[in-house]
This record gives structure tokens, C-alpha cells and sequence, in this order.
């Protein structure tokens, strides 16, 4: 199967770098144009919604962070262009639907880390991307290095 456009799904850590060399191998071979997200989850929702102070300071560093670490990532793989990366708050499943949706996605690649049961063995992430993705979804096995 030829793919048209892959978006590569990233938590912006060194373990993303497998997924991302998946993912430009794939559209390589089907010449498809590549696109990379990461998601910056918000704060509030670790704490359930209930956050007793104001977290708008640290979620701005939070978020500033991850796009300088996007940008590093942009330039160690040049194949994939500047305007083909995407950094946004929410809820990772919803985010990259949508994006996958408003691109024309037709493949999402995210990094699994293989544990036991169906939701650990894709890992959260994953295993939200994956039901009720609005195309074909890859699960990188991401494999961790001895210390």
C-alpha cells in the first residue's frame, strides 16, 4: 500500500528517533510528504482539573521547551520540512485525529514500548491514537536501550 502523507506523532525524547527513521523510510518508499506533532498535554489534566494555583506560567515553559525541542528535531531530519510540523495543548487522540483529519493523513506512526496487555502494549498514547483513528495507524516498537 502507497501512502500520500504520514504524520509522525512524537513525545520529542530520544527514543522518538526509531519512529521518525520508520516513518521517513515509509515515505520514501511512497513518496508521501511527511509531517511530525507533538502534543503539549495541559497541566490541569494531570491534576484531574482541579489545580489549586495557576499553572499558565509553567505551561508556557512547558510549551516553549517542546518548541525548541521540535525545532532540534526539524534540523536533525531535514526531510521533513518546517512547515510540516505541528505543536499544539490538548488531549493527544483528539489532537492528531484532527490533524490527520484537516491534512489528509492517511497514515499515523507512533512509538509503542511493547509492555504486557493491549492498552500497556501500546502504551496510552498509542493505544488512544489507534481506536477511532481516521486512518491506518503504525506502532513502532520502540525497544530500551541497556544503561
Amino acid at each position: 500500500m502507497s501512502y500520500e502523507h504520514i504524520l509522525v506523532a512524537v513525545d520529542l525524547t530520544e527514543e522518538c528517533d526509531p519512529v521518525i527513521k520508520r516513518a521517513m523510510n515509509l515515505a520514501l518508499a511512497s513518496n508521501a510528504k511527511l509531517s511530525l506533532v507533538h502534543i503539549v498535554e495541559p497541566m490541569a489534566m494531570a491534576f484531574g482539573g482541579d489545580v489549586p494555583m495557576d499553572l499558565s506560567q509553567l505551561q508556557q515553559q512547558q510549551f516553549d521547551q517542546a518548541k525548541e525541542k521540535l525545532n532540534r528535531l526539524k534540523n536533525k531530519y531535514p526531510e521533513v520540512k518546517t512547515g510540516d510540523s505541528h505543536l499544539t495543548y490538548g488531549q493527544p487522540r483528539h489532537e492528531i485525529h484532527q490533524l490527520a483529519k484537516e491534512h489528509h493523513v492517511d497514515l499515523i506512526v507512533v512509538g509503542t514500548h511493547g509492555r504486557h496487555g493491549l492498552a500497556l502494549l501500546l502504551g496510552s498514547t498509542a493505544n488512544d491514537v489507534l481506536h477511532g483513528a481516521p486512518c491506518d495507524v503504525l506502532a513502532v516498537r520502540l525497544v530500551k536501550t541497556p544503561q
